[in-house]
């Protein structure tokens, strides 16, 4: 209220001589303006009256009773209204009313935040070894509807479902595959799995990434896998061995055998052709034979003897007359020929082979002589 509202114009500091007025004072006036306003008492008065009316307050309580109606939603959350414990609507981000209580109540879902939580979990590889892993999971709440009322607790779901995938997916892998380079395909593997288990049992969350934060044996066996592993790693490099030193010998062995089997076949085109040979020089002797016997048998007997004398080393030649035999060492008359025309070769390298020529003259002469 301004101050010239009062009727007579003057300031209230005028009547306490331009000093500011008492608080008490002006509290004291606005209570008695309230009390009059309601029938109630004033200041000072003695005098009782009636209270507000009834309906004013009934009025005034059903305002407040549908002013508690209003809720805001912001923009990362979606409001699910509830109609007596059931499912209604959903609201989007904005003010809202809904029935007040108890007739309709609001669940507030946070659809954008992205949650996350950690899980350990020991199990067994494919080759049965024990590993811990440390899997780490982000989410969101995509359905809010689905997220409150599929499941009872949706957190407690997605905990144990992803364990589950995680045990299944190493359970199919071995150890050396999850220590070293087949983390990023078993995370991908598992938040397939949890995602597709998830929406089989209709949560409303949706996987946003997972990951294998860490994947190592227990400190309790650390010493007997790593004995297992330098087993495994001394087999194979045994085995890379053995197979480099079979890569060496078998294609020796096949080159040696295939070199062996066309000797054979050489051989055998051999004997086929001498024999051959032989058969045909045999039809023409005999031809040759049946022809002249007498000449026929003394030639063969000459080529025979010639054959055998042609081989031999030691010469015995008949004398005529006396009935004695000669006895002619060829190999050692051979032998000390040899060395002489070493020792000829060595004083003149410049002379050639011609200087033993008549030494072989006079060795066919007696051969010759001997036939």
């Amino acid at each position: 209220m301004a101050f010239n509202d009062q009727g007579n114009g003057k300031s209230p500091w005028d009547a306490n001589n331009g000093q500011p007025p008492d608080l008490d004072q002006i509290v004291a006036e606005w209570q008695k303006r309230f009390n009059t306003l309601f029938g109630g008492k004033s200041g000072g008065s003695s005098n009782k009256r009636k209270g507000p009316p009834s309906y004013l307050l009934i009025i005034m309580g059903l305002f407040i009773w549908l002013l508690s109606g209003l809720y805001q939603i912001d923009d990362s959350e979606r409001g699910v209204v509830l109609r007596f414990g059931e499912y209604s609507k959903t609201t989007m981000p904005g003010l809202s009313w809904r029935a007040p209580w108890p007739f309709e109540s609001v669940e507030i879902v946070n659809v954008n935040v992205v949650n996350r939580f950690k899980q350990q979990t020991t199990m067994l590889t494919s080759d049965e070894n024990i590993i811990v892993v440390d899997l780490v999971v982000q989410y969101r709440k995509s359905n809010p509807v689905d997220y409150l009322f599929n499941v009872r607790d949706a957190e407690a779901t997605l905990s144990e479902v992803s364990e589950s995938a995680i045990r299944e997916v190493a359970g199919k892998s071995k150890l050396d595959f999850v220590l070293t380079e087949g983390r990023t395909e078993i995370a991908l593997r598992t938040q397939e799995l949890i995602q597709q288990t998830l929406d089989e049992y209709g949560t409303g969350i949706s996987i946003s990434k997972v990951n294998l934060q860490d994947a190592n044996f227990p400190l309790q066996v650390e010493d007997a896998v790593q004995d297992a592993i330098k087993a495994r790693e001394d087999k194979e490099r045994l085995s890379f061995e053995a197979e480099a030193y079979a890569n060496d010998i078998v294609p020796k062995a096949r080159g040696e055998a295939a070199k062996m089997i066309q000797e054979a076949e050489a051989y055998k085109e051999k004997v086929i052709a001498d024999s051959e040979g032989e058969a045909d020089r045999f039809t023409k002797l005999l031809v040759e034979y049946q022809r002249a016997p007498e000449v026929t048998r003394e030639r063969l007997y000459s080529e025979a003897i010639e054959n055998v004398y042609l081989n031999s080393n030691k010469v015995l030649m008949d004398s005529e007359g006396n009935g004695s035999l000669m006895y002619l060492p060829i190999d050692k008359l051979l032998e000390n020929t040899n060395k002489q025309n070493r020792s000829e070769n060595n004083i003149n390298k410049g002379q050639t082979i011609e200087n033993n020529q008549p030494v072989n003259q006079n060795q066919d002469s007696r051969m010759r002589r001997v036939r």
